[in-house]
């Protein structure tokens, strides 16, 4: 057995173990260098918090070991297909390969697919589900934002 697919058991195993504790099944594991450096199961049902997916958890807990919100060269192996806020997260944190176990065909039929946002993603903005407007406000008494924040770094 290869070492990306003893990772990928692990977050299997992790979603198993969640699941027997009363959560949604899914776990995920980031591993740097060969090696696991965080996890995280999804929390979302004991948190009541709708992005407390197991692969945030999992980002949130690598970026504290490694003091860092730049995720680069890490690996995440989930135990199911990573939504498309995880997969945004973890683009805006570095990671660039993500292996996962069970498709979103395999949860649709047990309310866990994330298929049908990805399609709404995929359409312009006007003619998405939410609604999602550009207002160009800038506060007269106040320097304009992006060019004040990096003055200040």
């Amino acid at each position: 057995m290869d070492k990306n697919t003893d990772f990928l058991r692990q977050a299997i195993e992790l979603a198993y173990q969640n699941s027997e504790a009363g959560g949604r099944p899914f776990g995920a594991v980031i591993v740097k260098d060969g090696e696991v450096i965080a996890t995280g199961v999804n929390q979302i049902l004991s948190s009541n918090d709708p992005t407390a997916h197991a692969e945030l958890q999992a980002i949130r807990a690598a970026s504290q070991q490694l003091n860092s919100a730049n995720l680069a060269g890490c690996t995440v192996f989930a135990s199911g297909h990573p939504c498309p806020m995880c997969l945004a997260a973890m683009r805006m944190a570095g990671i660039q390969t993500v292996i996962y176990a069970y498709s979103n065909e395999a949860a649709e039929p047990f309310g866990l697919s994330t298929a049908a946002i990805y399609a709404d993603l995929a359409k312009p903005f006007a003619e998405q589900t939410m609604q999602i407007r550009h207002v160009p406000l800038r506060l007269e008494n106040r320097p304009d934002l992006y060019p004040y924040w990096k003055s200040q770094a």
